[in-house]
């Protein structure tokens, strides 16, 4: 997939007040400074389309854009940011689980983890929740520049053998780097393939 247009559309609160279910939407998530801002933009070949930040928790809105008139990239707030009041992380968490459990355009989420970094407890309840609920997600394993490549073969096979633990089928898993612009390709091929099966038709069944 070439990206040719990549359109900021709106930043919200409430996914009641996200646009209309009539695209397949894709959103990413992840713990706060995992480089999800970075991600996106390498992703999309932009510079600016997220804005990134040394201060983590930069995103703190649900953020639509508009991908080649065809689909939506939806940019989630971190999650597991410290230096917050328990109200407002309470309040996040409200609004991404809004989001995630009521948009029926939803065909995956993908979250992010540091590759430099062991299995965090926040990242695997977070990988939970989502099998819990039955939510399509993949993981995509960020920062892989960091590394040397033994490394990075042996952290991805570590985390690996952890979700084992507890998971009979792993999700797709995808290793990248912002900056060397590692797994593009891979991401934007598994877009493609997974909004194939976007059915409008099945999701105005639904609707209210």
């Amino acid at each position: 997939m070439q990206i040719k247009q990549a359109e900021f559309v709106v930043s919200n609160t409430d996914y009641k007040k996200c646009p209309p279910q009539v695209k397949p939407e894709f959103a990413f998530i992840g713990r706060s400074n995992v480089g999800k801002s970075s991600l996106i933009n390498m992703l999309c070949d932009r510079n600016k389309l997220a804005k990134t930040s040394v201060r983590p928790g930069k995103t703190q809105l649900i953020n639509h854009f508009l991908i080649n008139d065809d689909w939506y990239l939806v940019d989630l707030p971190g999650y597991g940011y410290a230096k917050v009041s328990k109200k407002d992380r309470a309040k996040w968490q409200k609004m991404i689980n809004g989001y995630l459990l009521n948009r029926l355009n939803l065909m995956c989420t993908f979250i992010l983890i540091d590759m430099r970094i062991p299995p965090q407890k926040i990242d695997l309840e977070m990988i939970e929740s989502f099998g819990e609920n039955g939510l399509p997600f993949a993981l995509v394993f960020t920062k892989a520049d960091k590394l040397k490549k033994a490394d990075v073969e042996t952290n991805f096979s570590n985390y690996k053998n952890t979700l084992l633990e507890d998971w009979e089928e792993l999700p797709p898993l995808f290793t990248t780097s912002a900056v060397e612009a590692i797994g593009q390709d891979e991401l934007l091929d598994f877009i493609i393939e997974t909004k194939g099966i976007f059915d409008i038709e099945a999701i105005r069944r639904k609707l209210p």
